[in-house]
This record gives structure tokens, C-alpha cells and sequence, in this order.
């Protein structure tokens, strides 16, 4: 898939590297002065926690969501597979029109892309690419360490604020008065909006959910109280085996940019599975 310029990336590059440089060489520097020992330590974590999420951001802008393989065909006799999804309507197999091909379960056609998605989340215009199977994680851990990142600088700004105050640099602060105002009305508003998309998406990790298949469970929910059914999402494992399933089976690894554990997307472990394994066994 081809990809040329994203004016939401260029906004996002852009607001990273003025932060990072207001965060080292104004607010840093202004509290503790970049040849303090403070200073090196807090520039030294800050440089660390920002690579990190540029790292994990480029990794979510050029990694592949996963593409569903032209030759795939659903085994509807296959015993290892508990669930077939199908259409919401005349019970078949999802066919995307589209792509001309199979829809493997939780895959989803994004009108962006052009194409079937294995396990899609959404599209996302920051990333200028679709979060699905293979770069889940990584967005994950992006939007994780921006968090971290946006706190962080939010911080220093204010302790180097209160440290001019303090030492009644007037005359001095009102050199740095914009990129004071500036870094503020980016990092209030960033901090916010990135705490509740992290809190969102551990949610999702949790319930072992993507956004789509939320959407699809509250109607699907709604359906089943209607019908006198209890609706259960099928691939909810427990919150600990939804978190090593997206994150990965060593709890060390869960902020690295790269897993591989993650499979070829075409199947998912099921509740189901539990209870075909506990019948057989006895």
C-alpha cells in the first residue's frame, strides 16, 4: 500500500520536536541548568521516554496492520476452529465485495486502505495507516510512552514556571514567554486527550476488544436482552490472558515496540475453546 505526505503526521512530528526541544533546552535547563547533575538526569530520561515514542510511532506509521492472504479460505469443518463469523444478515460467510475474498474473523474492510484488515481497531489519521493485527501493540505503547512524555514535560514546565517566580527572573521569563504559552496550550490539551484514549484502550485490552468490535457488542448486547439472552464477547479470555494476548506472554516485553507473538491473525483464541477442552476432558 502506498502512502505519500499526511499533513496530520507532519502536525504530529512537528509538535514532538518543539516539545522536545522547549522540555531540554527552556524548561530543563531553566530549573536545573543542563550542566547540573539534575539537569542531566531528568534531559537523559526525557531524551529516553521521547525515542521511545518516536520509535514506536514511526514503527505504527510503516508496519503493516496485516493484510489477509489472497489464497485464504474458511474450514467451516475444521474442529479447531469453535466460531465462523457471518454476516449480519442470510447467515453466510463474510465475503468482502471489494477485495474479492474471505473475511477471516475480526477482520474488517477499511475504506482508507482499500483493503481487508486483519483484526482492525480503526484508522487512524495520525499514523496515516489502519491499527490492526500486526501494529496493535506498537500504537499501544506509542500512545503510552506520548503519555508519559506530554506528564512529564507538563512538569518541568510548571517547576521551571515556579522556579523563575521564585528567583524573580522577570526579565528573563518574558524571553521564553512564548514557548512557555505555546508548549502549555499544546501539552494541557494532548495530556487529556491522550489519558483518555490510553484509558480506552486498556479497557479494549482488557475485554479483548478492538473499537469495531465494541460497537458491534453493544448492538449485539441490546439484541440478545431483547431476545432473553445474555450476550458474552467470545474472545474475552480473562483480563490477564487479554492482556498477554495483545502485549505478549512475558510482562517485561509489554512497553517493548515489537512482539512476536501475535500469530497470523487469521484465528483467535475463543471462550469457546475453554469449554470444547473442559467437555473433552472429561
Amino acid at each position: 500500500m502506498k502512502r505519500g505526505f499526511s499533513f496530520s503526521v507532519t502536525v504530529v512530528v512537528s509538535a514532538i520536536v518543539f516539545i522536545y526541544f522547549c522540555t531540554v533546552f527552556v524548561f530543563i535547563d531553566r530549573w536545573f541548568g543542563l550542566m547540573t547533575s539534575p539537569g542531566i538526569m531528568n534531559a537523559i530520561a526525557f531524551t529516553g521516554v521521547a525515542f521511545m515514542c518516536v520509535l514506536n510511532y514511526a514503527y505504527a506509521i510503516l508496519a503493516d496492520p496485516g493484510r489477509v492472504p489472497s489464497s485464504f479460505m474458511p474450514d467451516i469443518e475444521d474442529p479447531e476452529v469453535p466460531i465462523h463469523e457471518i454476516k449480519r444478515k442470510g447467515g453466510d460467510l463474510r465475503f468482502c465485495q471489494k477485495c474479492s475474498c474471505f473475511k477471516p474473523p475480526r477482520a474488517h474492510h477499511c475504506r482508507v486502505c482499500k483493503r481487508c484488515i486483519l483484526r482492525m481497531d480503526h484508522h487512524c489519521n495520525w499514523i496515516n495507516n489502519c491499527v490492526g493485527h500486526a501494529n496493535y501493540k506498537v500504537f499501544f505503547v506509542f500512545v503510552v510512552y506520548a503519555v508519559i512524555a506530554c506528564i512529564y514535560s507538563l512538569i518541568l514546565l510548571v517547576g521551571s514556571l515556579m522556579n523563575d517566580s521564585q528567583n524573580d527572573k522577570q526579565h528573563s521569563a518574558d524571553t521564553f514567554r512564548v514557548a512557555y504559552v505555546i508548549s502549555g496550550l499544546l501539552l494541557v490539551p494532548l495530556s487529556v486527550a491522550l489519558s483518555v484514549l490510553l484509558g480506552w484502550h486498556i479497557y479494549l485490552i482488557l475485554q479483548n476488544k478492538t473499537t469495531i468490535e465494541y460497537h458491534e457488542g453493544v448492538r449485539a448486547m441490546w439484541l440478545a436482552e431483547k431476545g432473553g439472552t445474555v450476550y458474552k464477547h467470545p474472545y474475552d479470555l480473562g483480563a490477564y490472558e487479554n492482556l498477554t494476548t495483545v502485549l505478549g506472554p512475558s510482562i517485561f516485553c509489554w512497553i517493548c515496540p515489537f512482539s512476536r507473538h501475535i500469530g497470523n491473525g487469521l484465528r483467535f483464541r475463543t471462550a469457546y475453546d475453554r469449554v470444547s477442552t473442559s467437555s473433552t476432558s472429561k
